[in-house]
């Protein structure tokens, strides 16, 4: 069926086989793959009479299940309680980097980042403006990187082109003589430069110029693009700039859940109102009309029934559904765990346990958005700072040092219990006595579970508290 509707989708031969096949994916992940079927579930015969096979029809249901699988493990990797803390051994560029990605938001653009991103690849572009860090996600459709050859992990260049009409170029403030028609759109950005590009009508062989007064010259020395590939393993899309879809292997699965939940809510809608079968000849020629107050009188010879379909068949689909559930949830190691069977408060360990097939899906995730992405955004901001003076909350930064040590320290996936808590502080207690661990690094160890974002300023008061004493 997937084959089906990935068949119904338009294809334009003027973008490569990449951006159809991420936009099907995309469709998947946003739940709009189903748009292309022109009849609804209920429909069941077209205008001329012809009967609508269910391949044609929308579901009446829709479980986006692999969306779900996808912010759940997004969750665990970016959410508030589960975003990383950027370390480094440098204390001024450990402090003004908490700072400047805390002021541009870094948190919401890494989740944005991770869920476009499900799909294979995502982009993340750096701008300082002002002396302001911004970052914006990019989705990776219509884009076309070139790795450095002597640094296979160093971008080039990264181009962008895509179609749009005339009035949305009207709309951001250019000439168009034609508003009815079809332009590409191209930027470009390389070391030195972001350029632009006149738009030019499609179809035309004249060469794309480029627009100086839009073009900006950022001098940082790199590309100031972050490209991230999703998971290790074989792409979706056959390419080797992006990596393993996080839902593609459940996508059958879940097409499957959705027709077979409609059709269950089409049984259950019929049950409600069965069809009236009456066997002739009749006593009366009057319209009829069904229900419990109108009664309905045949002949000696004649007979009345209602077409009634059991209930077992209800039942059947919903248990089918439930194990194509499990399988799909197990394919992409999505959250398994039936909340409805906690009979007691369970501990962090515990949960871990009970979900370790979606811990191990955000822990690869970890791997590509954390070690992958963030730490490298990190970086760009370091060397930003020597060629521009940044501003966070209306102060300037010293430079920093872009080859400082930059680290990543993750929580813990699920908060731990009071229990939790009481045991890791008599353990820490009894390391920092014997001298096996120093007081920073036990601090270090219990900042994400008491949200602490300093710790510098947090052993300084801890000492002054002492003191004090």
């Amino acid at each position: 069926m997937f084959d089906t509707l990935a068949s119904l989708i338009p294809d334009d031969p003027e973008y490569p086989a990449r951006a159809r096949k991420l936009d099907i994916l995309r469709r998947v992940l946003d739940g709009t793959l189903y748009d292309v079927l022109p009849y609804e579930f209920h429909d069941e015969r077209s205008p001329g009479g012809e009967y609508i096979p269910l391949r044609q029809r929308r579901p009446s249901v829709r479980y986006n299940l692999c969306r779900i699988v996808v912010e759940d493990s997004v969750a665990l990797v970016f959410s508030e309680g589960h975003f990383p803390t950027l370390d480094s051994p440098d204390p001024s560029v450990r402090d003004a980097l908490a700072a400047i990605l805390r002021e541009a938001r870094l948190n919401e653009v890494m989740i944005d980042a991770c869920l476009r991103g499900s799909v294979g690849s995502v982009a993340i572009l750096m701008r300082v403006l002002r002396g302001r860090v911004f970052f914006q996600t990019l989705e990776t459709m219509y884009l076309t990187p070139r790795w450095d050859a002597e640094a296979p992990d160093t971008l080039a260049t990264v181009t962008e082109k895509f179609k749009v009409s005339g009035a949305n170029l009207l709309d951001q403030g250019y000439e168009i003589p034609d508003q009815t028609g079809q332009y590409w759109f191209q930027r470009r950005w390389d070391v030195q430069w972001e350029w632009w590009f006149e738009p030019w009508p499609i179809g035309s062989d004249e060469a794309p110029r480029i627009d100086h007064p839009r073009s900006v010259r950022h001098g940082l020395g790199f590309v100031p693009i972050v490209w991230i590939k999703n998971l290790p393993g074989p792409s979706a899309t056959g390419d080797m700039r992006d990596g393993a879809c996080t839902f593609r292997a459940a996508v059958e699965t879940a097409i499957e859940i959705d027709y077979q939940l409609s059709q269950a809510g089409r049984g259950l809608k019929y049950s409600s109102d069965p069809t009236l079968l009456i066997k002739e000849p009749a006593t009366s020629d009057n319209q009829i009309i069904k229900g419990a107050a109108n009664a309905l009188v045949v002949s000696e010879k004649g007979d009345a029934r209602l077409l009634e379909i059991g209930g077992t068949a209800s039942a059947a689909v919903i248990d089918y559904v439930r194990t194509l559930r499990e399988l799909a949830l197990e394919s992409i190691h999505g959250n398994r765990a039936d909340a409805q069977r906690f009979a007691a408060p369970t501990s962090g360990r515990a949960l871990e346990m009970m979900n370790q097939g979606l811990i191990w899906l955000a822990d690869n995730l970890r791997i590509s958005y954390g070690e992958g992405g963030l730490v490298a955004l990190a970086r760009m901001v370091l060397r930003a700072s020597g060629h521009y003076p940044l501003i966070v909350r209306g102060a300037e930064l010293a430079p920093l040092d872009p080859e400082a040590g930059i680290s990543l320290t993750w929580p813990r996936w699920y908060p731990p219990s009071a229990d939790d808590r009481l045991k890791d502080a008599q353990a820490l207690t009894a390391l920092t006595a014997a001298g096996l661990l120093s007081r920073e690094s036990a601090l270090k160890s219990l900042a994400g579970t008491y949200d602490i974002d300093n710790i510098g300023n947090e052993i300084a008061s801890i000492s002054d508290a002492e003191g004090t004493t």
